[in-house]
């Protein structure tokens, strides 16, 4: 089918028509700005922000400009301060500028594609929200796009505009619910070049286990799962313990027609014993997921405040701000602190008892990074009593379990322990997981757990897995071998990717800004079947250039560093390089691959 409208990033020869676009429309045709002899028209952000460009064969329809929070600067800067404007202060916030398009192509789909390309880029950058200046003749075109005005007009030449905002999520919505059969209608048509996918997942949340692609969810080719190496999804590399497979394989057929016990009565014992805790201060789930949406939603409302640590686990803003609907706040960890939590800061954040809920999850996903026991204890131990905290620990076992607030969970009414036993003891396959809470929390949880919730496997395997710590200690012992191990491969590969080791089973790779996109670079690693984590749409602070990738065997491992080595290689620009094909493994033309 021909795809008549291409969108891409700008190209070095885009540019030069942009800028003489720029002066044909705001100098000549709008009086926005003085002529000028070149006839070109330029301004401080060029060279930094980002161009994508609509076009129709040789044909340039219009271009739309975007300036991310990196930059530390924006476009409106030059009419307001941040006083007048304090969003623009806001570490997540996405300007939209300047967008454009050729007289004769105005009346077609240029501008509305154009848009729902910024909008899509910007998502896949982690962005929540976005700000732009529309003139003030256009408004009733942004206001249906989702967009509104914050109050705020900006003369420029003869010309005026109105200061707009809207929530990524709000205006994704306003997409699919005003506009989705147009979306769907245009997917066909459209030559999508840009490293995001045309349309985001149904729910709005993304995963890593794209991996299952090239295997197939319809389970009919299986032994596809040799070829490929998943190193997006954190699942163990190691088998579980050698009892478990005993278990599994005694009498799978009865496993398999039996119910298990309504409510996991031995596996609820067999977790008190293995971490001494009073049995009524547990309750199980069918993996760490499912306790989060059971007990989220009976205790937060729309009318619920959160706070979430930023970058980290996506479920929970998902859950939180998608699903239920609360107001979310970010809690900033910062690269150059090392991903670290402050423990003055966070104090700081949560002391004037705004938030019903904390959420923490240590250590940290996707950053790595561990929180000292001690430290979490004195910042909740300072909190306002309305403040309940929820710290999740599904990857503590690679720190000690001598780290856990399991012990304080079970006492105070305000903290929960989450703990998934699927990551630590290989069980991904068979979903389970627990919480430690007081007991009356507990006991509410329990009430609200349906009969039969963990299936026979897996509370046979759960229970199997708890009884031999020792082998997954060994397990745990070789993952920290074979982590820097790939650390140290990755990092030869070229000097400059930036590798952070984390504490758990992963690590990131960070790649140089004038490099390619992490989403590019994932794509690449796709065609050798290597699947790796692009980490850009969970926070801004990735920059769109930061790769999730997930320790595996030594053969794996090896396979991972080939793969990362041979996407650089292919994705490195040559002589006359323009940059602006889309790579294989990429969707031009919609759905999510």
């Amino acid at each position: 089918m021909r795809r008549d409208v291409q969108l891409r990033t700008a190209t070095p020869e885009d540019l030069e028509w942009i800028h003489e676009l720029r002066h044909r429309v705001y100098a000549e045709e709008l009086g926005q700005h003085a002529p000028d002899p070149a006839g070109r028209l330029r301004d401080g952000l060029d060279g930094d922000n980002v161009y994508l460009v609509a076009a129709r064969g040789e044909a340039r329809l219009g271009f739309v400009s975007l300036t991310p929070p990196w930059l530390g600067r924006y476009g409106l800067d030059k009419y307001l301060d941040r006083e007048e404007l304090p969003l623009l202060a806001e570490p997540d916030v996405f300007e939209v500028r300047i967008l454009t398009v050729e007289p004769r192509w105005r009346s077609t789909v240029a501008a509305p594609l154009l848009m729902y390309a910024a909008l899509r880029w910007i998502a896949a950058r982690g962005g929540r929200r976005v700000v732009a200046m529309g003139r003030t003749e256009l408004l009733d075109m942004y206001v249906s796009a989702g967009l509104r005005p914050v109050g705020r007009t900006v003369r420029a030449g003869a010309v005026t505009f109105e200061v707009l905002t809207g929530e990524v999520a709000a205006l994704t919505r306003v997409v699919r619910d005003r506009h989705g059969s147009v979306v769907e209608r245009l997917r066909s048509r459209v030559d999508w070049r840009l490293d995001v996918a045309f349309e985001p997942r149904p729910d709005g949340c993304e995963h890593g286990g794209a991996s299952f692609t090239a295997i197939g969810t319809d389970f009919r080719d299986l032994h596809q799962r040799h070829r490929v190496v998943a190193a997006d999804v954190l699942d163990a590399w190691f088998p579980p313990a050698p009892g478990v497979r005993a278990a599994l394989a005694e009498d799978p057929d009865w496993a398999a027609r039996t119910s298990p016990p309504t409510g996991a009565e031995g596996l609820l014992a067999e977790i008190a014993t293995a971490r001494a805790l009073p049995v009524e201060t547990l309750a199980v789930g069918a993996g760490s997921s499912d306790l989060i949406f059971r007990a989220f939603g009976r205790w937060l409302t729309p009318d619920s405040r959160v706070l979430l640590m930023d970058p980290g686990y996506g479920e929970y803003a998902h859950v939180t701000e998608r699903v239920i609907g609360c107001r979310v706040d970010r809690f900033r960890l910062r690269r150059e602190e090392g991903w670290r939590i402050d423990p003055e800061r966070l104090s700081a954040a949560v002391g004037a008892g705004r938030y019903d809920l904390v959420v923490v999850v240590n250590p940290n996903n996707p950053t790595g990074r561990h929180t000292p026991a001690a430290e979490l204890r004195a910042v909740i131990a300072g909190a306002p009593e309305r403040t309940r905290w929820w710290i999740d620990e599904a990857y503590l076992g690679y720190v000690g379990t001598g780290e856990s607030l399991a012990e304080l969970a079970a006492t105070d009414r305000r903290v929960v322990v989450c703990s998934s036993l699927s990551k630590m003891y290989a069980l991904s396959g068979v979903r389970a997981a627990y919480l430690v809470a007081e007991p009356d929390t507990a006991a509410s949880l329990r009430r609200w757990t349906p009969p039969w919730q963990v299936s026979l496997p897996a509370q046979l395997a759960a229970v199997a897995a708890l009884r031999d710590p020792e082998h997954y200690r060994e397990c745990r012992q070789r993952t920290h071998v074979l982590r820097g191990r790939l650390a140290a491969g990755l990092a030869g590969l070229d000097g400059s990717l930036v590798v952070e080791e984390s504490v758990a089973n992963f690590l990131s790779v960070t790649l140089p800004s004038g490099g390619p996109s992490a989403a590019r670079l994932v794509a690449e690693c796709r065609r050798h079947d290597v699947y790796l984590r692009d980490l850009s749409p969970l926070s801004p602070e990735y920059r769109g250039r930061t790769v999730r990738v997930a320790v595996r065997d030594t053969a794996e491992n090896a396979r991972i560093v080939a793969a990362f080595g041979a996407a650089l290689d292919a994705l490195r620009p040559g002589p006359g390089a323009s940059g602006a094909a889309a790579p294989a493994g990429l969707p031009v033309a919609g759905g999510a691959r």
